[in-house]
């Protein structure tokens, strides 16, 4: 099985990548979508995350309200990392069972959309990895646009996550999305005939077929090597069984 890690900054465009592995079939396990199931209403992630802020980041429903989150977490370094922290176990044991389940529908490859792939050290169990990067300056301005925030606040969110040029430089693959939509489907379509190669001896045993075909070769092999004892033992016996008759005749 490969697990292909895809990652990039906010406003760098690597949703937009992700849609384009899912519009060509591939099973996308997103972490932002995790992350907001693993602190729904009563969920454990909501109840510790409510005890460390407080009701003040509740709606009315009592749903968690995000962007109210998000403003204290960003303007904030100390409170972010004690978010990622409370947040860290329920979204990593999350991400491992939905990539279980298509381990189990038999995916061979499955891409991981992980904003912090490399804070979270998940990249060490991916391969390849994939950054999809972007200037500083459209960065800037396509999350100006996007969120509708000012310039400062765009370059104070920005900067609360590892700069894209330090991804950069740990990626196996880099889109520079930097420019049109056109072109990052060109860059994509090269992505993707890196990505659907064959998989290496490594990866299939990995898979569940891989798995499935070891157990198969086990069993068979357990089979034979019990017949070959069990015939071993018959002829020791026959012999036995010879040995005392011709003594008896004798």
């Amino acid at each position: 099985m490969r697990l292909v890690g895809l990652t990039g900054g906010i406003a760098s465009g690597k949703s937009t990548v992700s849609k384009l592995f899912k519009s060509e079939g591939f099973p996308v396990v997103d972490a932002d979508v995790v992350a907001r199931d693993v602190v729904k209403k009563g969920t454990g992630g909501w109840k510790k995350v409510v005890k460390a802020f407080g009701n003040v980041i509740l709606l009315e429903n009592g749903e968690i309200d995000r962007a109210r989150l998000g403003h204290i977490v960003f303007t904030d370094p100390a409170k972010r990392q004690l978010l990622n922290r409370l947040l860290a176990p329920y979204i990593s044991s999350s991400i491992f069972w939905e990539v279980f389940k298509l381990w189990i529908k038999g995916s061979k490859v499955i891409i991981l959309d992980i904003p912090l792939l490399f804070e979270t050290k998940m990249d060490q169990q991916t391969s390849p990895v994939i950054v999809v990067w972007v200037d500083p300056e459209t960065q800037i301005k396509r999350l100006m646009a996007r969120d509708g925030i000012p310039e400062e606040q765009a370059k104070n969110r920005i900067n609360a996550q590892m700069a894209l040029d330090q991804k950069k430089t740990k990626a196996n693959i880099v889109i520079d999305n930097s420019g049109t939509i056109e072109e990052t489907r060109l860059q994509f379509q090269k992505v993707l005939s890196q990505i659907s190669r064959p998989l290496t001896w490594k990866e299939y045993a990995l898979s569940r077929d891989g798995i499935f075909l070891l157990l198969t070769s086990v069993v068979i092999g357990q089979v034979h090597e019990t017949k070959r004892v069990l015939k071993a033992a018959r002829d020791t016996d026959e012999k036995d069984d010879m040995s005392k008759y011709l003594q008896h005749e004798t």
